[in-house]
């Protein structure tokens, strides 16, 4: 597997590729919802913390939640967040959060320490290269504001 991050620009927006199915149906829902968890622990007590509600538990419950049924559906499971959440609009609905490329790097940092462990695990390799190459373009599309 190759996890190198790219370089991310504001305001440029690449083309992505969703990850491809079988890595949702290779790891499972209940694996996949746990990698979501144990990243968004890595993020309660990190430099990017900030841009997650951790300081309420049920707030961020919910943000782990929604962030586990988005990429469940963009990974061609179930389509939760549409259920729940509408169209996922991502760029719009983080916005209100200043996200720039320092902090977009951190939090890819995180899955590139979670995903090699999927592999350990027996998923297929190239499921999980999909996977990384569509979380390292998409969050491309997030940075909002510009490094200081």
């Amino acid at each position: 597997m190759n996890l190198t991050i790219t370089d991310g620009v504001l305001g440029v927006r690449p083309p992505v590729t969703k990850p491809h199915p079988g890595f949702f149906f290779q790891v499972g829902e209940e694996r996949f919802r746990k990698l979501i968890d144990d990243h968004y622990e890595m993020i309660r007590n990190s430099d990017i913390a900030f841009l997650f509600p951790v300081n309420d538990e049920d707030d961020f419950a919910a943000a782990k939640q929604h962030a586990a049924d988005f990429l469940i559906q963009i990974c061609g499971g179930p389509a939760y967040f549409a259920q729940s959440r509408g169209e996922p609009r991502m760029v719009g609905r983080h916005a209100p959060f200043r996200i720039d490329e320092p902090a977009r790097r951190r939090w890819l940092e995180f899955y590139g320490v979670l995903l090699p462990k999927l592999e350990a695990e027996g998923i297929n390799p190239e499921y999980i290269q999909s996977f990384w190459d569509y979380l390292d373009v998409f969050s491309i599309w997030m940075i909002n504001t510009p490094t200081h």
